[in-house]
């Protein structure tokens, strides 16, 4: 029922968000009752029955083609990422749940390679439910110097960082655009949901974020969905080098996870300070190897 109601959830907001006149039709202004499109006009831009596509919104129809979905998802102008979580909403509600916990996300040997290689370059793999599974010292100490760099090692208490962007004072005044970054976020988040849509951990995270976040909640409603991968521009405001202009670049790598990258344009600004952090992390590891043991 769930998968379900996520279709329904999705279909309904994506409707409301688009007015008549951008899909060719005639507004009726102050007339109209419903906000965005009526179910019967996006049925006619789909091609096909009203009564079809209103089961399909409320849950009552799982076993919509293929074509019938790309037709919806033309009718509803949407993108390449928008689309591919379209067919996974539609797959999964005809497939049994699953009742086998997921088994705990591990980093292969040749992830854990590229991370050390990557070297001053701020680096951090991501599990697909956005715990952190693995990250060099630079990148431990841009995005979460404030929490244990070994905590990516300890499986029960990994940071996550869709928890940390929301629930976290530090994290959140890392970013200058705050909302930006908290919609990506959460548009990944809404990505994989539709990809494993079974999975109790994650669940169980977006439960926390929704009770515990209102700002969290808002975003989530709205169902924007994001492929984890690409490039952003972030502006960034470290607590020891200052504000900077980061590119965080997301790869994927095995098991839906991601490697994300933290790099600066050379010459500029942004790139000095990024030095100075570099800097910074090895000054204070040489200073932690040189202090003496107490006995």
């Amino acid at each position: 029922m769930t998968s379900k109601r996520h279709l329904g959830e999705f279909l309904r907001t994506r409707r409301s968000q688009l007015r008549p006149e951008d899909v060719g039709l005639m507004s009726y202004g102050d007339q109209r009752r419903v906000s965005g499109l009526r179910r019967e006009e996006l049925a006619l831009l789909a091609g096909v029955s009203a009564s079809y596509y209103a089961r399909l919104e409320q849950g009552q129809s799982f076993n919509a083609s293929a074509e019938v979905l790309d037709a919806i998802a033309g009718a509803l102008r949407l993108d390449d990422a928008e689309r591919a979580h379209l067919h996974e909403l539609a797959a999964s509600t005809r497939r049994r749940p699953g009742g086998r916990r997921p088994a705990p996300e591990r980093v292969t040997a040749a992830v854990r390679q590229l991370v050390a290689a990557l070297g001053d370059v701020p680096a951090v793999v991501l599990g697909r439910r956005s715990d952190v599974l693995a990250w060099n010292v630079t990148g431990h100490a841009l995005f979460a110097g404030h929490v244990t760099v070994a905590g990516p090692d300890r499986p029960a208490q990994r940071p996550n960082m869709a928890r940390l962007m929301f629930l976290d004072a530090h994290t959140r005044a890392l970013y200058t655009d705050w909302p930006t970054k908290a919609r990506a976020v959460v548009a990944t988040l809404r990505m994989v949901s539709g990809q494993h849509p079974d999975d109790p951990l994650l669940a169980a995270l977006v439960g926390e974020l929704l009770v515990k976040s209102p700002e969290f909640a808002a975003m989530w409603a709205d169902h924007r969905v994001k492929a984890g991968s690409g490039a952003e521009v972030y502006e960034m405001r470290h607590p020891l080098v200052g504000a900077m202009k980061v590119t965080q670049q997301s790869l994927r790598s095995e098991g839906d996870q991601r490697i994300v990258v933290a790099t600066t344009e050379v010459g500029s600004p942004s790139h000095a300070a990024m030095t100075l952090l570099v800097h910074s992390v090895a000054t204070g590891s040489a200073a932690r190897q040189d202090s003496p043991t107490r006995q």
